[in-house]
């Protein structure tokens, strides 16, 4: 039979065998298994391949050797080779040089088992197009993998390799590889031969960077070097005119790349990185763009060139520096998600940015048909003592008001204004004010609730006995000592050991409410903000020393 003469290391007493170990395969699976031509052994808890699996093809079966009728459906002598072989999950350290006598297989997969190492005699598996290998224990490979010429798809993730050698680029016909969550430190330049690959894995390596031979993949449309140690990207990744995916997440850039000539660019994940500067340079050739993912970096601000992204349709920019935006970006036909949470915001209110992307970009909108700024202009004629304050507010609502008014400071006439009225309610939000004013102290005997949103504040004030804090939409990056300690004085036990420690606190007698939304604090982080007052004073409840 034709399936005798392919293996060349098949031995010739083969067949004439007889089996003495205790299969743990099902006979009845085998039979089938030469029918189908495909086997499925996962999940099996081997420790090792029964002999009688990589015999399949060579050994009589038994429905041979016995005096029956047969069939059409029991015709052996017209068993099909074995072309699939499923070993995934299993508990298989090695692999029998008898693989060999398997020389049809297409697809071998072998992902998690415990395999320390590979036979060279896998390289008798001329035909095999696909090799799933992730999830084992391989610190190296065999020279025999890089003669299986006929591979399409090589999966080794989730191994401890450290080094791939110059003989990968004889996969010329690979379109799938995965080398993901493994220890490389580079990366051979024979990729260059790899002209039909499409999906390039490097995911979380120690690769600190790329080799320029990788922009002679001309195919390659997906590449993933996310949680390396980049810290820049070689030009010439510029000419790979048919990459649509690119994640460059959690690495150590300083710059997006120039990609001139990744016209059907689709995706851009760089998130999690260093950089600061979008420059136009970055986008003007990304017109099919339809997501650019820039969270957790120390981006300050957007270019109009924004506005170049046409097919855009989700932009991240969470946990920036960005103070505003460029009112062209709400211009941008297709976006339908725009996430900018933890940025320092200012000029756009706070009920705008709630309501969500369509608000946002219909408010940004608005924006740009009244000339891109509703602030009334000012002049250097403008005097403190011409400034508008309203006493009846003071007399009657106990509240000072000198909000939205974009000035560096507080003139001294507003809390001249006072008088000796008792003031419960201070609204200087929407100002540019770098610093509490220090007369803010006079009234803190009847105050209760300060709104200092949208300023250029960097810390917080030190002000006790307050019921509602505002400080949102600010510089401030840390929670000072001094609150810390406040609040320490300030907390009510509740429950008490014997040993007179606190396990509780009623924390609403401190503030009822604190906003600290909209600033570029690194901690607390973004999600336990968005989260509202109880969760920011649970946090800093856990920053006391006990």
């Amino acid at each position: 039979m034709s399936r005798f003469k392919r293996g060349a290391h098949v031995d010739s007493r083969a067949g004439f065998r007889q089996e003495k170990e205790d299969c743990p395969v099902p006979y009845g699976l085998l039979k089938a298994a030469r029918k189908s031509g495909q086997l499925n052994l996962s999940g099996r808890g081997l420790t090792e391949v029964p002999q009688s699996v990589w015999r399949l093809n060579t050994d009589t079966p038994q429905e041979a050797q016995q005096n029956l009728s047969f069939g059409a459906a029991d015709r052996w002598w017209e068993q099909t080779d074995l072309t699939k072989l499923l070993l995934s999950s299993n508990k298989l350290q090695s692999l029998s040089e008898d693989v060999k006598l398997l020389p049809c297989l297409l697809v071998l997969d072998l992902h998690d088992n415990q395999l320390i190492s590979l036979p060279d005699s896998i390289r008798d598996l001329e035909q095999l197009q696909k090799l799933i290998l992730s999830k084992n224990k391989l610190t190296e490979l065999p020279s025999g993998l890089w003669r299986l010429t006929n591979l399409r798809c090589l999966h080794l993730q989730q191994n401890l390799i450290e080094q791939i050698p110059q003989d990968l680029g004889q996969l010329v016909n690979l379109d799938d590889l995965d080398l993901s969550d493994n220890h490389l430190m580079d990366i051979p330049e024979s990729l260059a031969n790899l002209k039909n690959l499409v999906k390039l894995n490097l995911f979380c390596n120690k690769l600190k960077s790329l080799p320029p031979a990788i922009s002679e993949m001309k195919n390659l449309r997906m590449l993933d070097c996310s949680r390396n140690q980049l810290e820049s990207i070689p030009p010439v990744l510029a000419q790979m005119q048919s990459l649509e995916q690119l994640y460059l997440r959690h690495n150590k850039l300083h710059f997006l790349p120039k990609l001139p000539c990744c016209k059907t660019l689709k995706e851009l994940h760089c998130g999690n990185n260093q950089i600061e500067i979008l420059e136009a340079d970055h986008l003007k050739h990304l017109s099919a763009l339809s997501l650019l993912e820039l969270r957790d970096n120390k981006v300050k601000s957007l270019p109009e060139e924004i506005t170049l992204l046409q097919g855009l349709e989700r932009l991240d920019l969470t946990n920036n520096d960005i103070g505003s935006l460029p009112c062209g970006l709400g211009t941008l036909p297709k976006l339908k998600s725009l996430s900018l949470e933890g940025n320092p915001l200012r000029g756009i209110r706070r009920d705008v940015l709630t309501k969500g992307t369509g608000e946002l970009l219909k408010y940004l909108r608005s924006r740009v048909q009244d000339g891109g700024s509703k602030e009334e202009p000012k002049t250097a004629m403008t005097l403190p003592s011409q400034a508008k304050i309203n006493v009846h507010a003071i007399k009657t609502l106990k509240t000072l008001d000198y909000s939205e008014k974009q000035e560096a400071s507080i003139p001294d006439e507003v809390f001249d204004a006072v008088d000796d009225s008792p003031v419960a309610n201070v609204n200087f939000s929407k100002n540019q004010l770098m610093a509490v004013p220090s007369r803010i102290l006079e009234l803190k005997d009847t105050l209760a609730d300060i709104n200092l949103g949208f300023n250029k504040l960097t810390s917080i004030p030190t002000l006790n006995n307050l019921s509602t804090l505002d400080l949102s939409n600010n510089d401030i990056m840390q929670v000072p000592p001094e609150l810390v300690r406040t609040i320490a004085q300030a907390i009510q036990p509740k429950i008490w050991t014997k040993t007179q420690k606190v396990l509780s606190y009623d924390l609403s007698y401190i503030f009822r409410a604190l906003m600290l939304d909209g600033n570029p604090f690194r901690n607390p982080r973004a999600a336990i903000l968005s989260k509202g007052t109880d969760a920011v004073l649970e946090y800093l409840r856990s920053r006391i020393p006990t």
